[in-house]
């Protein structure tokens, strides 16, 4: 039976989230019908059910499990559709960063974000080719039978609406270099595309007359991209320390031009693209470290290192867009096998693998966003401090009840050493016993 016995309409904002308990957090998402009791139940069980045997299965040499805090960012609406996002990350701030973000957004109608097909790319690299112009010109003529080629090894993908679609060739200096584009659907697809690459390899090679070298996916997914972007009037921007929003959206400008003009400056921005692009991929159990490889060649594409982001002032508002390669996945792998993934595809309703790069993205410019904000008025440090302290109130044997009162008292003081907090910690004792 229901522990919630009264239901409210599904929304994203949730106030007075963060000042709830674990367990009335879960209770909310409940309320909200972002969960079932069943699902929030599976919540309270070490690693979101993950067990031993199911790790032992996922990957080699497993000895135990090594949990990560899973949250969920609040007020996201992508696409008109309001949403939760979970994160899984153990960095304070960035789940409170994107939520601040993200609610700053929704003045301006939320987040919009396009995705392109989900097409993955493998290169067969060929050797000893000894004329590389002629090879590249057989193999291109043999196209629609190499295609056809590609798509009878993987005829499960081809039924599920995938398949090879594109060939091309690249001559590099002595090396032919094959790329064939797949369209893998929901799939990360990167055992479906080194199947493709290894099977169309000798063809290949008696093609261009070379024998073959590496065949392997790219985890610079350049054909299988996200854009996300918002729209903040300027009157959001503005906070009691610093009332005008227009010169907020100035700042965060300028200081989009400084990572513009300083790749010294642009990886630390990027950097705050991703502390949420990743959260999000790693609550779903998804490749994110091939995600951020692609990313930062993507902002390095012509030959200097870029900001992922631009945002700019247009008229009232302040604009936002990321674009990024985002190959992300939604079966198989750690959706067949984590318990905490398949609860996380439920929570955030996903639909698609598209879907899902559209949330992260989403997240991804939430945290920039916030960054930028933060670094351009108060300074980053107030808002890691604050939870910080609360890191620090816990190691020092804070009661869960304590943990809020002892952040407090050590940001009113702006001290954030362990053994203030032990302090303080052994005063509250003190009091109750009195």
């Amino acid at each position: 039976m229901s522990r919630i016995l009264n239901r409210v309409p599904r929304s994203s904002r949730l106030s007075g989230f963060h000042r709830l308990t674990v367990q009335e957090r879960r209770d909310k998402l409940v309320e909200t019908t972002w969960l079932t009791d069943e699902r929030a139940a599976s919540l309270e069980q070490p690693a979101c059910g993950l067990s031993e045997h199911d790790a032992d299965a996922m990957i080699e040499n497993v000895v135990g499990l090594h949990a990560l805090p899973l949250s969920v960012a609040l007020n996201f609406r992508v696409n008109g559709a309001d949403r939760v996002v979970p994160m899984s990350v153990e960095e304070p701030s960035i789940v409170a960063a994107a939520s601040s973000a993200a609610r700053l957004t929704l003045a301006g109608g939320g987040f919009w974000a396009r995705c392109d097909e989900p097409v993955l790319t493998c290169q067969v690299q060929l050797l000893d080719v000894a004329d590389p112009e002629a090879g590249q010109a057989r193999i291109l003529a043999a196209k629609p039978e190499l295609l056809a080629l590609a798509d009878s090894f993987i005829p499960r993908m081809v039924k599920r609406g995938g398949g090879a679609r594109d060939l091309e060739v690249r001559v590099l200096s002595e090396l032919v270099v094959v790329h064939v584009h797949v369209d893998v659907r929901d799939a990360m697809g990167a055992n479906t595309v080194n199947t493709v690459a290894e099977g169309l390899a000798d063809r290949l090679a008696e093609l261009a007359r070379g024998r073959v070298g590496l065949r392997i996916l790219t985890n610079l997914s350049d054909r299988r991209k996200v854009t996300a972007g918002c729209r903040v009037p300027v009157e959001a921007l503005a906070s009691r320390d610093f009332p005008d929003g227009a010169f907020v959206a100035r700042r965060v400008v300028e200081a989009q031009r400084f990572a513009e003009l300083d790749p010294y400056r642009a990886v630390t921005h990027n950097k705050g693209v991703m502390n949420g692009v990743d959260a999000v991929l790693v609550a779903f159990g998804n490749d994110w470290r091939a995600v951020e490889a692609g990313a930062h060649a993507w902002a390095a594409r012509g030959g200097a290192y870029r900001p992922l982001t631009r945002w700019w002032v247009e008229g009232d508002a302040l604009v936002g867009e990321l674009t990024l390669p985002m190959a992300t996945s939604t079966v198989g792998g750690a959706a067949r096998t984590h318990p905490g993934v398949k609860l996380a595809l439920e929570l955030a309703h996903v639909s698609s693998a598209n879907d899902l790069g559209a949330l992260a993205a989403a997240a991804g410019l939430a945290t920039n966003l916030a960054a930028l904000r933060a670094l351009s008025t108060e300074g980053i440090n107030r808002g890691h401090m604050a939870l910080h302290a609360r890191r620090v109130a816990a190691e020092a044997g804070a009661a869960p009840a304590q943990v809020a009162v002892v952040a407090a008292q050590l940001s009113a003081e702006g001290c954030y050493r362990p053994e203030r907090a032990r302090v303080i910690v052994a005063e509250l004792a003190e009091e109750a016993r009195a």
